[in-house]
């Protein structure tokens, strides 16, 4: 499927007009926002957009002195590794212990996990906030022969350290036939292949049950699946959620705690949070 871009422009920039910006689109079907150094920017499928219900959303909040634009634009299906290269992807270290690098990259520091992944899509090269904070959980948790689930597995990144660090067996499903696809590669270059991967949404669970979920999707997503994630969770197990900015982690708890969960912590980098609740 192809996605439509919108580069959201907010002059003079302020971080607090992007995070509530962010969590009005978050109302229409975006799935993903990416932070600029004027604004930010949102992705949804080309399918589902509608770009004047984006520009009555934006043009809902009105701040003296603070202008307020934007532009859609549609993302081709192109070779993105070779984009990646051209714009210097960088390689990332997280917690010390977890490289993200590409497969162009040489030279990069030795750490007790390093995971190679080709980009296929505009986004999801591990560089986010959200990933970084699911990164950090996951370097600190037990996961020896845990099953998992990454739900909403973008390029795999997480659903492929799961396993490095022990998880078994681990499922990745997302919505997005790109991401499947993406994800099947990356599998192959870490040489993590019996990760089971699954197209389509919340559905896709069937009867599975894990002893740990990761969801790092948005806000909306997550308060409409929860009730999914809940049903598919083992007693005593953790459900890991991240993708929304911190202004929106009561509205979570409210609904985890609808579902009998427990929350457990929270962590905040850069306004993205991730949150740990556990199936008591």
């Amino acid at each position: 499927m192809n996605y439509i871009a919108v580069d959201v422009t907010i002059a003079p920039y302020q971080q607090e007009t992007a995070e509530i910006l962010t969590a009005l689109l978050s109302e229409l079907p975006f799935e993903s926002f990416e932070d600029t150094p004027n604004g930010f920017k949102a992705y949804c499928q080309e399918d589902v957009y509608n770009e004047g219900e984006t520009k009555e959303m934006l043009q809902s909040l009105t701040i003296e002195g603070v202008e307020i634009s934007f532009e859609a634009t549609a993302i081709p299906k192109v070779n993105w590794n070779a984009e990646w290269e051209k714009n210097f992807f960088n390689p990332i270290v997280i917690g010390n212990d977890c490289l993200i690098r590409s497969t162009f990259h040489k030279n990069t520091p030795a750490t007790k996990y390093e995971i190679v992944i080709d980009p296929k899509m505009s986004f999801g090269t591990g560089h986010h906030s959200t990933t970084t904070l699911m990164v950090q959980q996951l370097l600190r948790m037990e996961l020896e022969q845990k099953s998992l689930l990454d739900m909403g597995c973008g390029t795999g990144i997480l659903a492929i350290l799961a396993r490095m660090r022990g998880a078994q067996p681990v499922t990745a499903i997302d919505i997005d036939e790109w991401s499947v696809e993406n994800t099947g590669e990356n599998l192959q270059l870490n040489s993590t292949t019996d990760i089971e991967v699954k197209l389509g949404g919340a559905e896709a669970i069937g009867n599975q049950s894990f002893d740990i979920i990761l969801a790092n999707i948005n806000r909306n997503i997550l308060l409409n699946d929860m009730h999914v994630y809940t049903r598919a969770l083992q007693p005593g197990g953790t459900l890991l959620m991240s993708g929304f900015y911190e202004i929106d982690l009561s509205l979570i708890q409210e609904e985890a705690l609808k579902n009998g969960l427990t929350f457990v912590s929270h962590e905040v980098l850069k306004d993205w949070t991730v949150a740990v609740f556990i199936n008591p």
